[in-house]
Order: structure tokens, then C-alpha cells, then sequence
């Protein structure tokens, strides 16, 4: 599957041609060209690597699954790798979308390996900003890149959430345990497949805009410096939440280790109440004559100690704050 746009001069000019047409705009200095192809296999993107002359390793990185984030520069172009994250409120689980794109001077070839990446909402954004269209690949590339950054922050920001939610759950008077660390566990593995998909960002962004590499025409300078702005925002709350997740489960095992040693300290105290009963019987209990021993009053004083007793022993338990 392949989608194509024409662009002439900033204005769309045609839209879903065929793939094979491509070449044909190639040499036309005011034409820029978009080109998307779905899962191709290796025998289908031949044609494509040999019109526009792509570098054997580029090529080989497309069908390489789970690259780094990256740019690398080749002599007649660059070729980049992103992610699009998606993060699922309900499970915690975070979906990545792998898109490598090939950036010439009139073109820009996507490669996308499933149907996760939307496209569609690159299209529209390139759509509704359609007064940037003068600016070529750079137009194309920075509606490109917005959505992927954009992506990663509302994921962040889910995640962010997320957390924050869980905090609330733990202090609970009966948190669910197991629901909690599952959850937490999930949260922790999605925070750090992020991670390695949002730090290298900064990294491809900021070689996008250096000007020595004219990647970027200086109209979309601007632009990208407000997606790098987002880029940082992202890496230095993904470092937070870091921070955060590994303080979240210290904090839970403390609260179960205080909860634990507050059950310990009443079940102790219960067991000093209930030791003073056991020590009065079995003291009158033994085959010995005693004060009292077969006498009513003897039954009658017994009890009352042990009641005097227990009683004591809880109300000044209470006052300690041990029951």
C-alpha cells in the first residue's frame, strides 16, 4: 500500500498517484513529493532506492526492526527513525509504531510497518497548516515530527496521571496489594520503553535544525525550535516520573511495612490482655488446695480479677495508642 501528495510551489497539486510517478517530479525544482509505503518488502522498494539513490545501510535499517531513534546524513540524503507511542489509560501497556523516512531535497519517503502509526493524522496536520506548504520537505518534515513528539508528550502526561492515581489508591484503608503492584509494574516497564524512544529525540530534533546541514529552511526555523521546546519538556518530565516511580515503591513498601507493624503491635497487645485471664485459671486451676479453693466467693474473686485486670490492661493500651 502507498500514498503520495504533490506539492508545486506551496500548493497541492495532486494526491494518491501512482508510486510508479514518483520519478517523474524528482527533477522538478518546484515540486516536493510524499511518498508512504506500507510494510513494503524488500523486491518493492527497489525501484524506490534506485531513483533516489539511497545508501545501501539506510535501506537495510528500514527492514532492520527496532532501531535507535536517529538521523544519519548520507551524501545525497538523511535518513531518520521515530517512534509514535500510544498509551493505553486502562492497562498501563504502551503501543510503539516504528517509522523510518528518507529526506531528500524534493522528497520524503515514510516507511511505516504497521497500520499504528497514523498517518492520517500527519496528513492533517500538514492540512491545517497548509500557509507553510512554500517551505518543501521542511514543511513536510515538521508536521512529521510534531505529531511523533506531540504523541510522546500526551503520553507522558498519561503516564503522569497514571501515577499520580496510584498514589491515591495506596493510601487507601485496604488497598488492593496485588492490583497495585501489578499496575505499578506496568506503569514502570511502559515509563522505561518510553524512555528509550523520547531521550534520543532530543538528539534528532537538534540535528534537524543545524543549520550546516540545510535540512531545514530558515521560515521553519521557528517551528522547529517550538517541537525542540517540546522535546525538552518531555525528557526532563520522563526523567521526573523516573524519579517518581522508584519513590512510589519505596513509599508502598514502607506503608505495608507501618501497617504490618501496626497489626503486629495490636495483636500483641491483644495477646497481653487475653495472657492475664490464662494466668488466673490455670493458677486456680492446679490440683492444690487454695484460698477460695471450692468456694463461691474464691469463683467470684477470680473472675474479678481477671476482669479488673483485662480491663486494666486494655484502657491503658488504648491511651498508648496500642490497640
Amino acid at each position: 500500500m502507498a500514498r503520495t501528495r504533490l506539492y508545486r510551489n506551496g500548493v497541492l497539486v495532486a494526491e494518491n498517484f501512482p508510486a510508479a510517478e514518483v520519478s517523474d517530479h524528482l527533477n522538478d525544482p518546484t515540486a516536493t513529493v510524499w511518498l508512504d509505503l506500507l510494510s513494503p518488502s524488500e523486491a518493492d522498494f527497489a525501484t524506490i532506492r534506485e531513483e533516489l539513490n539511497l545508501h545501501e545501510l539506510a535501506v537495510e535499517d528500514v527492514f532492520d526492526r527496532h532501531q535507535r531513534p536517529k538521523l544519519d546524513r548520507y551524501d545525497t540524503h538523511a535518513f531518520m527513525t521515530a517512534y509514535a507511542v500510544r498509551l493505553d489509560p486502562a492497562t498501563g501497556i504502551l503501543t510503539m509504531s516504528e517509522l523510518a523516512a528518507f529526506i531528500t531535497k524534493h522528497a520524503l519517503v515514510t516507511v511505516r510497518h504497521d497500520q499504528d502509526f497514523d498517518v492520517d493524522a500527519v496528513v492533517a496536520r500538514w492540512d491545517d497548516s497548509a500557509e507553510l506548504a512554500k517551505s518543501g520537505i521542511s514543511y513536510l518534515l515538521h508536521g512529521l515530527v510534531d505529531y511523533v513528539v506531540d504523541g510522546q508528550f500526551d503520553a507522558i502526561q498519561t503516564l503522569d496521571d497514571q501515577i499520580e492515581e496510584l498514589e491515591d489508591r495506596m493510601f487507601d484503608d485496604r488497598p488492593e496489594q496485588a492490583d497495585l503492584q501489578r499496575r505499578a509494574l506496568a506503569l514502570r516497564k511502559s515509563l522505561v520503553a518510553v524512555r528509550r524512544v523520547v531521550l534520543p529525540m532530543r538528539e534528532v530534533v537538534n540535528t534537524l535544525m543545524r543549520r550546516d546541514l540545510h535540512l531545514i529552511d530558515e521560515p521553519m526555523q521557528p517551528y522547529f525550535q517550538d517541537v525542540y521546546d517540546h522535546v525538552l519538556r518531555v525528557t526532563e518530565w520522563t526523567e521526573s516520573l523516573r524519579d517518581l516511580v522508584t519513590t512510589l515503591r519505596e513509599t508502598q513498601l514502607n506503608i505495608q511495612a507501618n501497617r504490618l507493624n501496626a497489626i503486629m503491635k495490636k495483636v500483641t497487645g491483644w495477646a497481653a490482655i487475653i495472657a492475664v485471664p490464662t494466668a488466673i485459671t490455670g493458677f486456680y486451676g492446679q490440683n492444690i488446695p487454695f484460698p477460695g479453693s471450692q468456694q463461691t466467693w474464691g469463683f467470684w474473686t477470680s473472675t474479678a480479677l481477671v476482669v479488673a485486670m483485662s480491663g486494666g490492661l486494655y484502657v491503658l493500651f488504648r491511651r498508648r495508642d496500642w490497640l
